[in-house]
Parts: structure tokens; sequence; C-alpha cells
């Protein structure tokens, strides 16, 4: 199943002029991850749809300060940035409709869409609608969630994008809006 434009608009209207750069790489995604049933596509774009602010932000957003914390201590640590304050953090700030973020989870999806290290070179690649999409797509397939779009277990779905339930209102929000554009009850 392929969306349309005029359908990706009802679910995402903020996106205007943009959904027509995504429209075919996020086709592209559904194809290439068996994101190919309107319950998964509904819940894919429900939270795409929120992490990238209805497609206008696929760059994290953030204060030098915010992002630090991608550069040194635990967390940087976790997502395989060097212990060192030499700008890893920023480097490997969170990019693509599902924010990759990190040299461990960039290195993961440079080996799936391209099959080398291209995208600790050339992280903003993943700012490009193609590689944008294809990284949530490729997300989305290796964490399991076709499977828990299938059963319908949204917040699940949350907590492994998100960690938690950060933005679960505008999150159920996009998705009763794509399920009631694609037709799913």
């Amino acid at each position: 199943m392929l969306m349309t434009l005029p359908q990706l608009l009802q679910v995402m209207p903020g996106a205007r002029a943009r959904a027509g750069l995504f429209l075919t790489a996020l086709n592209a995604a559904f194809v290439r991850y068996e994101i190919d049933r309107p319950l998964r596509i509904a819940a894919f774009l429900a939270q795409v749809g929120h992490e990238s602010a209805e497609l206008r932000h696929v760059r994290e957003l953030g204060s030098d300060a915010y992002l630090s914390r991608y550069d040194t201590g635990p967390l940087a640590a976790r997502l395989g940035n060097t212990p060192q304050a030499d700008g890893d953090g920023q480097a490997y700030r969170g990019r693509g409709l599902i924010q990759i973020t990190g040299s461990h989870n960039y290195l993961a999806c440079s080996r799936a869409l391209f099959g080398d290290d291209r995208l600790l070179r050339e992280p903003m690649l993943l700012e490009l609608p193609q590689w944008a999409a294809a990284s949530a797509g490729w997300f989305w397939q290796s964490n399991g969630l076709n499977e828990l779009a299938d059963k319908g277990q949204f917040t699940t779905i949350t907590r492994r994008i998100n960690g938690g339930l950060n933005g679960l209102e505008d999150r159920l929000r996009l998705w009763a809006r794509a399920k009631a554009v694609l037709c799913v009850c």
C-alpha cells in the first residue's frame, strides 16, 4: 500500500509543501521495510509525524548545552560517542524522521542502508528526505515495530522510539488521524 499526497497531508497538515518532498521517500521506505499494511503505516506515520514535527525537522533541535549530554558522560558512552568533549555529540545528534542518535546507531544504520560506515563521515545524509525516511524505516523494522503495530501496541512502540511516553498525546492524535485516513477500524 502506498500513500498519496492528499492522504499524507490529511495525516500531517502541518507538513504543507514538505509533504511532497517526502512522499516518494516514505513510499520507498514502506516497501523496503514491510510497512505495508494500514495498521503499520498509520502507526509509523504517527510516530514520524511527532518525531519530525510533521516532516518539518529532520535534525534534533537543542542548544549546545542540551546537545553536550551526547558528547560526554553516561549517555554519550551508551550511544558510542567518545568520552572527550570533542564535538561528536553534535555530529551524531538525532537525525532522520525517527531520530537516529549516537555513533553506534549511526554505524548500524549506515551498514544497513549503505553497507559501509558512510554515515559516520557524512551524518548529514540523514537530513535528506530519502535517507531520513529510509533510516526511520530501518529503525522501525529492526526494532520489531511492524509486529507491535499489527497488535495495536502503540504505547510500546512509543517507548521503543522515545524511551518513554514523551509527546504521547500528539502521537495519539496523529495515529487517530492516520487510521481515519487509511480506513483502519
